[in-house]
C-alpha cells in the first residue's frame, strides 16, 4: 500500500509512529522556517510539518507544492503545540522527512472548499472536482448509509434483491419514455424504464413472494429540484398482503432509517385520506408540521352580493396567526404573489382581525362587521391574525390555497427542518379525466386495483372510483407510493377498457402481463420510494442533485461530459435511422 494511514484517522495515541500518508493538498502556509500543507483525502486532513532547520532542501520544496498536487509524505507522528478542536486530527501533526509527488495539479476553475467560488454550472462542469468538498462527500456518504440500511431491513423482512431488465418494452401512459433504436431489429425500439413495474408483478407470478431492488428509472419529463432523467427507486413488492401489512411493513422500513440515519424516533405515521388532504391542505402531499388547514366558507360568504365570491364553485380561506398588522404593500405584494402563473389565483381577499378586536376586510363594501365576525368564528381566528380567503372552481382553488399556506408557513418560520412528520395519503382517485383528450388516465399507473367496493362503478361512474393506493409523504415531500395490484385478467381487461384501450391495443402493449395472471397470479402489492428524494430530506438539501454523483442540470444536460450530444452518419445508419433536420 502506498500509504499506511488515512488522513482522518491519526490521534494523540500514535504519537511517535512513522506515518505514511497520501492524499491531495487543500493548502500550504510558510510560516518563517516552518511550512505546513494540510493533506486531504476522503477521510479528513492532516497537518504535515517542514522544519528548515531540520531538512531546508526537503521543506524548500515543500514551498512548490500548489494547491490539489497529489502527494505522498512520510514522518513521525507528533502532538501539536497549537491544536485545532476543530479537526478530528488536531491534536497531532506529522514531522516529514520524505515526501513524492504523485501527480501535479492545474491550478482548481474554483477553491475546494466548503463555501466555494464557484458557480452552480462551472462546478457541475468539474464535478470531479467538486465532489472533493465535504458537503459533496457527506451527501454521498449519506446515499451510501441509506442504502446499506435499506438492504439490511430488507433482507431481515426475507425480501429477496433482483434485478430487471434495462432495455424493455415502450408503453403509452405515464410520463415520456427514453428510447433506444434497435441495430438488429431495423425500425424498432426498445425503451428504458420508468419503473419496474410489470416486472415486479411478474415476479410475484413466479412466487418471488417478497422482491425489492435498488433500481434507476428512467423519465423524458421537464426537470426541476425533485426530478431528474434518471434515478433511483427502492422498489418492493409482495404477495398474499393487504394495503395494511404493506403500509406496516414499510413504516417500518422507514422507521428503521430515521433511527440508523437521523437518530430520530417518528412515532406512527399519520394517515388521511386523499380527499381530506385536498379539503384541508390543498395538496396530496401536505405538509403537517404546522397548522394553518385550509376552511370552507362557502355557507357563510355566498348571498352578499359579492359576485366573485357568488358564482365561485368553493370559498375557501386559511388562518395566519399574527398577521394582522401585514400593511397594504405586504398584502399587494401577496395578492400579486397568487396571481403568478405558478400558482394562477384571481384574486385574495384578507380580513384583519386586529389585537383590539376589529374585524377590517377587503371586501367591507359587502359584509357587516356581524358578517366578519362569522367568517372569523368559521376560521377559528383569534385577534391578531389575518385571514385570506380565495375562490373559484374547487380544486383550482384548493390548490392555490395550499400553495399560499406552504408559502405563508415559509414566510412564518413554520417549516423546521429538524422536525418530520411522515403520514400517509390513502383512497385516491383511480381515474382522472382529460378535458383535452376526452378520456379517463390512470392516477398513479393502469395496474392499480380499485377499492374493491367500488368496482361496480367502472361500469357506471368511473370518475367515482377510489384507488387501493397509498403514498408516503415526509414534511410535504412524497417519498413514495404504490397500491394494491390487480391480479384478475378480466378485470385488468376492464381497466385498460376504461382507459380507452381497444382489446388489440391492450393485448399488443401488455398481453404478456394478462397471460402471466391466467397462470395463478397471487394477491399481491407493493411501493416505490424515490430513493435520492429520501437522501435530501435526511441530508437537510433543496435538490436530488446535490445528492447524485453526476447529475443533470436543470435542461438535461451533462455539462461535464456534453451529452446529449449527436452522433455519426455512420452510427445512425447502422441503427437505420435518418435525421429529418439534421
Amino acid at each position: 500500500m502506498l500509504r499506511t494511514h488515512t488522513c482522518g484517522e491519526l490521534r494523540q495515541e500514535h504519537a511517535g509512529q512513522v506515518v505514511r500518508l497520501c492524499g491531495w493538498v487543500q493548502r500550504s502556509r510558510d510560516m518563517g522556517g516552518l511550512t505546513f500543507v494540510d493533506l486531504r483525502d476522503r477521510y479528513g486532513i492532516t497537518q504535515l510539518v517542514f522544519n528548515m532547520e531540520g531538512n531546508a532542501p526537503l521543506t524548500l520544496e515543500a514551498r512548490k507544492l500548489g494547491r490539489e498536487f497529489v502527494v505522498a509524505a512520510s514522518g513521525k507522528v507528533a502532538e501539536r503545540s497549537n491544536k485545532n478542536p476543530k479537526m478530528p486530527t488536531g491534536d497531532v501533526e506529522i514531522l516529514v522527512d520524505s515526501f513524492e509527488i504523485l501527480n501535479e495539479s492545474k491550478i482548481p476553475p474554483f477553491t475546494i472548499e466548503d463555501n466555494t467560488d464557484g458557480g452552480e454550472e462551472l462546478r457541475m462542469k468539474y464535478r470531479y472536482l467538486d465532489l472533493r468538498r465535504n458537503v459533496n462527500k457527506k451527501n454521498l456518504e449519506l446515499r451510501h448509509r441509506m442504502a446499506i440500511e435499506t438492504r439490511n431491513y430488507m433482507n431481515d423482512q426475507g425480501f429477496i434483491e433482483i434485478e430487471t431488465p434495462v432495455l424493455i418494452k415502450s408503453t403509452p401512459e405515464g410520463a415520456r419514455d427514453f428510447v433506444v433504436p434497435s441495430r438488429m431489429n431495423a425500425g424498432q425500439f426498445y425503451a428504458l424504464p420508468q419503473s419496474p413495474q410489470t416486472f415486479k408483478q411478474l415476479l410475484m407470478v413466479a412466487g418471488f413472494d417478497r422482491y425489492f431492488q435498488l433500481v434507476k428509472c428512467f423519465r423524458d419529463e421537464d426537470l426541476r429540484a425533485d426530478r431528474q432523467p434518471e434515478f433511483t427507486q427502492i422498489d418492493c413488492e409482495m404477495s398474499f398482503v393487504t394495503q395494511e401489512d404493506i403500509l406496516s411493513t414499510f413504516e417500518n422500513l422507514a422507521k428503521h432509517l430515521f433511527r440508523k440515519i437521523k437518530e430520530v424516533d417518528t412515532g406512527d405515521f399519520h394517515r388521511m385520506t386523499y380527499d381530506r388532504a385536498m379539503l384541508e391542505y390543498g395538496s396530496d402531499k401536505p405538509d403537517i408540521r404546522f397548522g394553518m388547514t385550509i376552511t370552507e366558507l362557502n355557507g357563510v360568504v355566498k348571498g352578499k352580493g359579492f359576485k366573485v365570491f357568488d358564482d365561485a364553485e368553493l370559498v375557501a380561506g386559511i388562518n395566519a396567526s399574527g398577521c394582522s398588522e401585514y400593511s397594504r404593500k405586504q398584502l399587494d405584494e401577496l395578492t400579486d404573489w397568487v396571481k403568478r402563473p405558478q400558482v394562477g389565483a384571481s384574486g385574495l381577499v384578507s380580513i384583519r382581525f386586529g389585537a383590539d378586536g376589529t374585524l377590517k376586510s377587503s371586501v367591507d363594501k359587502f359584509y357587516t362587521p356581524e358578517d366578519l365576525k362569522i367568517i372569523a368564528e368559521k376560521c377559528t381566528a383569534q385577534p391578531g391574525d389575518l385571514i385570506l380567503i380565495m375562490a373559484g372552481k374547487k380544486e383550482k382553488t384548493q390548490t392555490a390555497l395550499g400553495t399560499l399556506r406552504l408559502e405563508m408557513g415559509k414566510r412564518l418560520g413554520l417549516m423546521d427542518p429538524a422536525v418530520f412528520k411522515p403520514l400517509w395519503v390513502t383512497n385516491f382517485p383511480l381515474l382522472e379525466w382529460d378535458e383535452e383528450t376526452k378520456r379517463f388516465y390512470a392516477k398513479h399507473h393502469p395496474f392499480t386495483s380499485p377499492v374493491p367496493e367500488d368496482i361496480p362503478l367502472l361500469d357506471t361512474d368511473p370518475g367515482a372510483v377510489r384507488a387501493n393506493a397509498y403514498d408516503l409523504v415526509i414534511n410535504g415531500v412524497e417519498i413514495g407510493g404504490g397500491s394494491i395490484r390487480i391480479h384478475n385478467r378480466d378485470l385488468q381487461k376492464k381497466m385498460f377498457s376504461v382507459l380507452g384501450f381497444t382489446d388489440e391495443q391492450a393485448q399488443e402493449q401488455f398481453g404478456f402481463l394478462m397471460n402471466a395472471f391466467e397462470y395463478g397470479a397471487p394477491p399481491h402489492g407493493g411501493i416505490a420510494f424515490g430513493f435520492d428524494r429520501w437522501c435530501t430530506i435526511f441530508g437537510g438539501g433543496e435538490s436530488i442533485r446535490d445528492f447524485m454523483a453526476f447529475p443533470k442540470n436543470n435542461s438535461g444536460r451533462d455539462v461535464m461530459i456534453d451529452t446529449p450530444s449527436s452522433i455519426s452518419e455512420v452510427q445512425l445508419k447502422e441503427l437505420n435511422i435518418k435525421l429529418v433536420n439534421p
